[in-house]
């Protein structure tokens, strides 16, 4: 599998301090409104997400199979 890389966009343009404050505050907004969320409703979201990717995946295998067939 593709090794994963971390977008950092503004390393070297804002200081550490800044960007570590902006991630947990970005972390604790998550959790905040994680918290006035019924789980049922963070359930069905990522089973949501999860068959979108699948769409996706099956459009992908789909154009795969075209492509070999044409060779």
């Amino acid at each position: 599998m593709a090794e994963k890389t971390t977008r950092k966009p503004f390393e070297g343009k804002i200081p550490e301090e800044v960007r570590a404050h902006f991630k947990a505050a970005r972390a604790e907004m998550r959790e905040s409104v994680k918290g006035l969320l019924p789980p049922e409703f963070i359930e069905h979201r990522r089973n949501a997400r999860k068959e979108m990717l699948l769409a996706f995946r099956s459009v992908i295998d789909s154009a795969l199979k075209h492509m070999e067939e044409k060779e």
